[in-house]
C-alpha cells in the first residue's frame, strides 16, 4: 500500500509553484481547499488513517473510494455573527473544504473499509488482504 498522500509536500512541482507564488491577503482568506493533518498507522491486520477535522459536523464529511484511491473530504462552514460595538480583529480558524487522498494499492480489502468520527477525529480502517499461502496437494491421475 502506498500511503503517500496525493499532492503532498513531496510533490516537488506543487511545492515550488506554491513556494514562489506570492501570498496575498485575498488568496489567504479565500483558500478553497486545504489538507487536514493525518496520521497513518500500519497495524498487523489493517491500516489506520486518522484525520483531524475540528469543528466539522459528521454529515459534512465524505469518505469515497474510486479506482483504488481513498479520498477524505469535508467542509467547515464559518459562523456568521454580527458584531455589535466591535469588529473582528483576527481570524485564524480555517473554513472551507478539506481534502486528502491516498493510493490504497492492492493489499487492502476495499469492500471491508470502515470509518468512524469521534471528537473531531475521523478514523478510517482499511483491512489488509489476508495473504494466501500456496498449499501442496496431491493430484490423482485418472
Amino acid at each position: 500500500m502506498s500511503l503517500m498522500p496525493r499532492g503532498s509536500l513531496f510533490d516537488s512541482d506543487r511545492f515550488f509553484n506554491d513556494f514562489f507564488t506570492p501570498v496575498t491577503r485575498e488568496s489567504a482568506t479565500n483558500a478553497a481547499f486545504f489538507a487536514p493533518r493525518v496520521d497513518v498507522k500500519d497495524r498487523e491486520d489493517h491500516y489506520e488513517i486518522s484525520a483531524e477535522l475540528p469543528g466539522v459536523k459528521k454529515e459534512d464529511i465524505q469518505v469515497r473510494l474510486a479506482d483504488g484511491v481513498l479520498t477524505l473530504e469535508a467542509e467547515s462552514r464559518a459562523q456568521v455573527q454580527e458584531e455589535e460595538g466591535g469588529k473582528l480583529l483576527r481570524q485564524e480558524r480555517r473554513y472551507g473544504k478539506f481534502m486528502r487522498s491516498f493510493n490504497l494499492g492492492t493489499d487492502v480489502a476495499e469492500a471491508d473499509i470502515s470509518a468512524s468520527y469521534v471528537d473531531g477525529v475521523l478514523t478510517v480502517l482499511a483491512p489488509k488482504v489476508k495473504e494466501v499461502v500456496p498449499q501442496e496437494r496431491r493430484i490423482e491421475i485418472h
